[in-house]
């Protein structure tokens, strides 16, 4: 019978994560989910949400794309406004999945038209008034909602 000399983790001291650090963490998110799981059973109701502002500019369009990344935008007269390749189109056809998951879901025609909203504080959001899904698209990163804001300033068929 041999006995172990040295210990099986390879990982200097000063390296290793305090077990303490470890036992908080995950007392932290133990105590996050029973926080949620109390607030979801006694239906306490949403707190702290974003004002909501005043619609500056508004364009109704219809998004398409494909698992590739590739994704065009239309106007509501089925007009192309934007033409996205794949390597452009990745945030643009994301959005697209989840609008259509969400509208699959609920039975609704994936070519319905989304509200692209242009809110008082510069703050642009999507909005499906089929579904009640939104997207504030400002919490993305100024370069993926710099390229919904430019939809907004395409010419008008």
């Amino acid at each position: 019978m041999s006995t172990q000399t040295h210990p099986r983790i390879h990982a200097k001291p000063e390296e290793m994560i305090p077990r303490i650090m470890v036992r908080a963490m995950f007392g932290l998110v133990g105590l996050v989910l029973i926080l949620v799981t109390l607030a979801t059973l006694t239906d306490r109701p949403v707190q702290h949400t974003p004002p909501v502002a005043p619609v500056i500019a508004e364009r109704a369009i219809i998004l398409t794309g494909d698992a590739s990344g590739a994704a065009r935008v239309f106007d509501t007269n089925g007009v192309l406004i934007a033409d996205f390749p794949s390597d452009k189109g990745g945030f643009v056809a994301g959005v697209e999945r989840v609008l259509a998951r969400t509208r699959g879901l609920q039975g609704v025609d994936p070519m319905t038209p989304v509200l692209l909203q242009l809110r008082e504080g510069n703050r642009l959001s999507l909005h499906d008034p089929a579904t009640g899904w939104s997207a504030e698209l400002m919490g993305f990163g100024a370069s993926n909602s710099r390229i919904f804001a430019r939809l907004l300033d395409q010419p008008r068929s």
